[in-house]
């Protein structure tokens, strides 16, 4: 199966599923075969690539459920090479109705293991500005993690809970996955705040920031607004250059080499998050200390 990569942050408003899109796009006009998974309920990476979200008959959720199979609900989109499989508003329900279910925290890998072998470079999943069982599952999926920060005053608040959650995660569902990169994003050069961000930002993660940062730019809001990536949309723009160059430098630190094979998925009742750290609604707190 192809590298499955997560892109993840709690809060909203960062650019997590703009650099979705855009990523996925890029990576796709490079000529790798790319499957986006639409994770957030609000599907706005569904709509961003012209998918009337309306129209759907079959989305992620019902693959999470298990009625479905991914290869069913995945969908052709532009560029050429990539694909989607879309959300839905039935998504909202998602957490609610697999709450009591076993192996909840396993339903995504269980339907990425249902899809051909090879028929994928990279899946990327957009995950919701939440830490429930949607990013569980998606962090209990993938291998690479990578944070997209807003560079503004508030971008480090709520941090040290994702990191917790990823942590967690490693240690009872998915002890492969590893922050790989941090995207600065949203970034305003023209203020002293955005570099003394940026430095703090540096000095958290060190090597893992990505080089490239992407600028405030209007060009990427009008192009998600046309259901299109901003290559599609106006491939000369500020927006459209930075996220070629984030992709070109997020392939520079990937090793491309033949696929490997994938680890046998844990069996439930031998690996599962406690229940004093995951709570009803799949968000993760900290457990109790012993006496």
């Amino acid at each position: 199966m192809g590298k499955t990569i997560t892109i993840c942050n709690q809060k909203g408003g960062v650019g997590k599923t703009t650099t979705a899109i855009n990523t996925a796009a890029y990576l796709a006009s490079f000529g790798k075969k790319v499957l986006l998974i639409d994770m957030d309920p609000q599907g706005n990476a569904t709509s961003g690539l012209n998918i009337d979200k309306r129209s759907i008959d079959k989305s992620i959720y019902d693959c999470l459920l298990g009625s479905t199979a991914l290869d069913e609900i995945i969908k052709k989109v532009h560029p050429d090479n990539l694909f989607i499989a879309p959300s839905s508003l039935d998504l909202t329900g998602a957490e609610i109705e697999l709450v009591g279910a076993v192996a909840r925290e396993y339903k995504l890998k269980k339907a990425l293991a249902g899809l051909e072998e090879d028929r994928f470079d990279f899946i990327i999943i957009d995950t919701p500005p939440s830490l429930g069982l949607l990013t569980i599952n998606a962090l209990t999926a993938c291998k690479e993690i990578y944070v997209p920060l807003q560079c503004e005053y508030y971008a480090l608040e709520g941090l040290t809970k994702l990191l917790y959650t990823i942590d967690l995660v490693k240690r009872n569902l998915n002890s492969e996955i590893e922050i790989k990169g941090v995207i600065l994003t949203m970034a305003d050069f023209r203020t002293k705040l955005t570099q003394e961000i940026i430095s703090e930002i540096k000095s958290h993660f060190n090597e893992k920031v990505f080089k490239t940062i992407i600028p405030r730019n209007i060009r990427l809001s009008e192009a998600s607004g046309y259901g299109k990536p901003i290559l599609l949309y106006d491939k000369n723009s500020t927006g459209a250059q930075k996220y070629r160059e984030l992709t070109e430098e997020f392939l520079k630190r990937q090793t491309i080499s033949q696929p490997q094979e994938t680890k046998d998925e844990p069996e439930p009742a031998e690996k599962t998050c406690p229940t004093s750290e995951v709570g009803q609604e799949g968000s993760t707190r900290p457990p109790q200390q012993q006496q």
